[in-house]
């Protein structure tokens, strides 16, 4: 069986490109990374992926609020050529800054099959800086995403200054909420959702960290599954070993080798 391709967009000022394509590898894909000026100038390039990955850094400085140019540059320029990708049944991922952009070009939600309309965004955290620690992520049951089956809760590391997912529209939450769009929430210590910081680092609402469009297909997230590739990656690591609790691979490396499945059984 040939593995599945996926593309990583490069290109300034995004940066986790190293160990993007290093997770989707150990799970059993082909990245390759394609600058967005060379997807930009070849879009058709698009049909050659089995998914796409909108990665985590500081796209164009965070001009205009984080992902907003990067993502105007990409609806402007290829809208025709998603919106086939995504028609195809193909898979898209978004981390932290890939999160912003797909939020700002309206990727996520996408209720109503309409992927190029925001209707949330992803705005300051409610402390008003930037943030870098570990959160524990309860990954919801009831979401059809196909990155976070089964996943259950698990600890993984946020970096960001705009991670609060929020909209005025109460519905709008409410419908999100009845479609199993909230794919993944900030918890406490008892696995339940918070408002608290710093489990919460960022205020979002309803404790959101990651969203799905109905589909399941299209996924996005502000903490950074690509940084707990390895046992060694988690701050307790010596701690969990010691206690006998170090996981055999990062606990990160399950949104990819969830996804590489889907994709091998499709």
């Amino acid at each position: 069986m040939s593995k599945p391709k996926v593309l990583i967009i490069t290109g300034y000022g995004v940066n986790c490109e190293a160990e993007s394509a290093h997770a989707w590898k150990l799970a059993g894909a082909e990245p390759e990374l394609v600058h967005l000026n060379d997807l930009l100038d070849h879009p058709e390039r698009l049909e050659t992926y089995q998914a796409m990955m909108f990665i985590g850094g500081f796209s164009y400085g965070d001009h205009m609020t984080s992902g907003h140019v990067f993502a105007l540059r990409v609806k402007h320029h290829m809208q025709a050529q998603l919106q086939q990708f995504i028609d195809d049944g193909k898979l898209i991922m978004g981390i932290c800054n890939g999160f912003q952009v797909m939020t700002k070009m309206g990727l996520l939600p996408g209720l109503d099959g309409n992927y190029f309309e925001p209707t949330v965004s992803l705005m300051q955290n409610d402390c008003g800086t930037f943030q870098n620690f570990w959160v524990d992520i309860r990954f919801e049951d009831a979401s059809p995403c196909v990155f976070t089956k089964g996943l259950g809760t698990m600890p993984l590391p946020i970096r960001h200054g705009e991670g609060k997912i929020f909209t005025l529209d109460a519905g709008l939450v409410e419908k999100i909420e009845a479609l199993g769009c909230v794919a993944a929430r900030y918890v406490d210590a008892g696995n339940e959702p918070t408002q608290e910081f710093p489990e919460n680092p960022n205020g979002s609402l309803n404790a959101i960290a990651g969203l799905t469009d109905p589909t399941g297909r299209i996924f996005g997230m502000m903490p950074h599954p690509e940084a707990y590739l390895f046992p060694e990656n988690h701050p307790n690591w010596d701690k969990q070993k010691l206690d006998g609790e170090l996981p055999e691979q990062g606990l990160g490396l399950k949104l990819f080798t969830n996804a590489v499945d889907f994709m091998n059984r499709h």
